[in-house]
């Protein structure tokens, strides 16, 4: 019986068995795939730390992290950089350094920016030229999140959108589908009038874009009892430019066992699209 012969790889061989497990289930040629793609998780947050730290212990051979943030205290529950120490650090650049001690070989990359129109085809390549082989969407912002997707979606860059994680306590509500069918998702029927308003999406039909989603309704928040009846008081550190606290009109409770449910799901998505699995 005759095989076919086994790609080739410029890996080490330490490298190989560093990711022995998913080569396992993905195969040679996947991890191969793995190994030379470049992904962007644009939003470094509760959802796109986990996706980052997925990706990179998946072989993932470049990874892009945009995040304008940096870290507040009250991250730690849920944003894989935040730990002791590193408050008022750049989110993209602690988190790169934790990614590059899980795999040495990576190439990531801290983009301290507010992703807009401005500077799309800095991160994504030109339009008939991307530089990207998938993209994690974990965007807040609606306006942001929309034309990331509507951009990716034109420029035929494969995009997973993660969409609300804030409110929700069962990480097995959580389900993966099209963008156009997803159900019971304020976020994600928000981010749909959008897309169809002012990006010509269609009314009917699927999209293409698979989204990160929960079937569990978002809980309203619980006052603590150190607001004081104040309402939610800021302590991010420093000034911020982009969707503050202030700016929000609820600041919703998060659990960091969905959230990062969430950013595991949108890496497999990648890993399943970048390797067919």
């Amino acid at each position: 019986m005759s095989h076919d012969p086994l790609p080739s790889f410029d890996e080490s061989y330490k490298l190989h068995r560093r990711f022995d497990r998913l080569g396992r289930l993905v195969g040679d040629a996947g991890m191969v795939r793995l190994f030379g793609s470049r992904v962007l998780v644009v939003g470094i947050g509760g959802v796109g730390s986990h996706a980052a730290v997925a990706l990179a212990r998946s072989g993932v051979g470049r990874i892009g992290l945009v995040d304008f943030d940096v870290i507040c205290a009250t991250n730690v529950n849920r944003q894989v950089q935040s730990r002791e120490g590193t408050a008022g650090k750049p989110k993209a650049t602690v988190l790169a350094e934790y990614i590059h001690s899980i795999h040495p070989q990576v190439q990531a990359e801290p983009i301290l920016r507010f992703y807009d129109a401005e500077c799309a085809d800095d991160l994504l390549g030109p339009p008939d030229a991307p530089t990207v082989d998938w993209v994690v969407d974990a965007i807040d912002n609606i306006t942001t999140k929309c034309h990331l997707l509507a951009t990716c979606h034109q420029r035929g860059i494969p995009v997973v959108c993660a969409t609300g994680a804030s409110g929700r306590i069962d990480p097995t509500a959580i389900r993966t589908d099209d963008l156009a069918r997803t159900r019971l998702d304020p976020l994600a029927a928000m981010v749909r009038k959008v897309l169809r308003k002012h990006h010509g999406f269609p009314k009917a039909g699927p999209w293409g874009i698979p989204a990160v989603y929960s079937l569990e309704p978002a809980r309203e928040p619980i006052a603590p009892h150190y607001d004081g009846g104040r309402g939610f008081r800021c302590m991010c550190p420093g000034p911020r430019e982009h969707h503050t606290c202030e700016q929000r009109r609820v600041i919703y409770g998060t659990a960091g066992f969905v959230t990062g449910a969430f950013g595991l799901a949108c890496a497999s998505v990648v890993v399943r699209g970048l390797t067919g699995a």
